[in-house]
């Protein structure tokens, strides 16, 4: 029985010979398919392994029934935003002008505070995150400056760093 690691690690293998095979072609073609290959793999393996550390991070930090009670499911969040199908008395509910309900609701509105800006900076310049797309953006680069790039080889390269990342990050993470 094969470990998730074995996996992952066979799954890459695979894509690397097909990669490999590229270079029957010519040293250019080779290179773009390297390149877009490596990019698109790092990128949706650290990005998979960033998120999953910053959930398991906010499972640990939330302590049990403070949080997670106090919030709707998220299904019915999703089916239901303004609760309008709540079993609610209406009918003894009084009524309110226009004026105080536009009031109400804006107050509702989120506005971008301290907190939403630190937590999507915290997320967003992860060390898993950021190298990727410094070896993707350096990468495409390089090719550039060495009149190596060829979009039309390079683009579609991308789809095979995407699968066997995203197949291998199932199996990891």
């Amino acid at each position: 029985m094969m470990t998730n690691i074995q996996k992952a690690m066979l799954y890459m293998g695979l894509s690397e010979l097909i990669v490999l095979s590229s270079l029957s072609h010519s040293i250019a073609v080779y290179m773009n398919v390297q390149m877009a290959f490596l990019s698109a793999l790092f990128v949706i393996l650290g990005s998979s392994y960033a998120y999953k550390s910053m959930v398991i991070g906010k499972i640990d930090n939330t302590q049990e029934g403070d949080e997670v009670a106090s919030k709707r499911e998220l299904l019915d969040t999703i089916e239901d935003p303004h609760e309008l199908y709540d079993d609610k008395d209406v009918s003894n509910t009084p009524t309110k002008d226009l004026q105080s309900v536009v009031k109400e609701e804006r107050a509702k509105i989120k506005t971008v505070s301290v907190e939403s800006l630190k937590h999507g900076v915290r997320g967003a310049s992860s060390f898993f995150r950021l190298i990727p797309y410094a070896f993707l953006v350096l990468g495409f680069i390089a090719l550039q400056n060495n009149g190596l790039l060829d979009i039309g080889i390079y683009l579609p390269s991308l789809l095979l760093g995407i699968i066997a990342g995203s197949v291998s990050a199932k199996e990891l993470f």
